[in-house]
């Protein structure tokens, strides 16, 4: 998929933990770790907010686009 998230980076950069992040913004581990690996197929708004609330960054921060990547039909 051409889009990228960049979840990992921001943890790392924050020194948080998937399961840190989990309880702070009320989403399972499960699913975080699919947005994580790139195998989310959507995300809601509030999602995103809650995430980019809890990483004090904006939402370009956790998302990139690149057309070099293969997209799904």
């Amino acid at each position: 998929m051409a889009i990228l998230v960049r979840l990992d980076e921001l943890l790392y950069a924050r020194r948080m933990t998937l399961t840190e992040l989990a309880e702070r913004v009320d989403i399972t581990v499960a699913n975080l770790s699919i947005l994580k690996t790139g195998k989310a197929k959507a995300m809601r708004f509030s999602t995103l907010e809650a995430i980019c609330n809890a990483l004090d960054c904006q939402p370009g921060d956790l998302l990139a686009h690149d057309p070099t990547q293969p997209t799904e039909d």
